[in-house]
């Protein structure tokens, strides 16, 4: 990433980390299992419109989320979240563009987010997740972290038009290996996957209640 690009990066990731804080009272969990270098796929669940946000606020390298290319439509915002280092995937079909575009970053050493439920939760659970993600990772050569967001369906459901304040808790699982993703049955290890996430939701639900602790910034709690 370009020194100015970086620069804008962590302006906006500054940003988004007062209000978040300030409005959601979020904090991030288990940072230290996401690889401080090389390619890593982050999938994530799925949860409200403000998920590309909270998966990457609270981390310590750049997310490259793969969005919906409907997104993109309108010219200004499709500006902002391109600078911002999204880029958009057809839903519903197998975009063969994205597939390359998401391989090309994470050979380039680049963390790419993906949300393998499809579309946002309807109730707050994690669907089943589509294969995809350890297809592309096993041929990029690179570990599958998963990431679970928890409290942004109450915060921003489906049903509202605006979000409102909600405790929002983020945490890391552990990684699977680029030689698991190469062997292993895609559908079982997204099974596996979805089962440590469905894990992590419930130990974040079990936190959602705690009172921010006395030291260190609360995005920064539980590492």
């Amino acid at each position: 990433m370009i020194p100015l690009r970086r620069a804008w990066y962590a302006f906006w990731q500054l940003v988004a980390r007062v209000l978040f804080v300030v409005i959601f009272g979020i904090r991030v969990y288990h940072r230290e299992r996401l690889p401080r270098t090389g390619g890593v796929l982050v999938i994530s669940n799925h949860q409200s419109f403000l998920d590309p946000i909270l998966a990457a606020v609270g981390m310590p390298r750049p997310f490259h989320p793969m969005a919906r290319e409907t997104l993109f439509r309108f010219p200004p915002f499709a500006w902002l979240i391109r600078s911002l280092n999204a880029f958009p995937v057809k839903r519903g079909k197998a975009d063969l563009g994205a597939v390359r575009e998401a391989m090309r970053r994470l050979k380039d050493g680049q963390i790419v987010l993906m949300f393998p439920e499809a579309t946002r939760t309807q109730d707050g659970s994690i669907r089943p997740l589509q294969g995809g993600p350890v297809t592309i990772a096993a041929r990029a050569g690179v570990p599958i972290v998963p990431l679970v967001i928890d409290g942004a369906f109450e915060a921003w459901p489906r049903t509202h038009r605006l979000p409102r304040p909600h405790a929002i808790r983020v945490a890391c699982g552990e990684p699977i290996m680029p030689a698991e993703a190469a062997v292993g049955d895609p559908e079982v290890i997204m099974e596996s996957l979805r089962r440590q996430m469905q894990d992590l939701q419930r130990e974040l639900r079990g936190l959602r209640g705690c009172q921010r602790g006395s030291g260190g910034s609360p995005i920064a709690a539980g590492e």
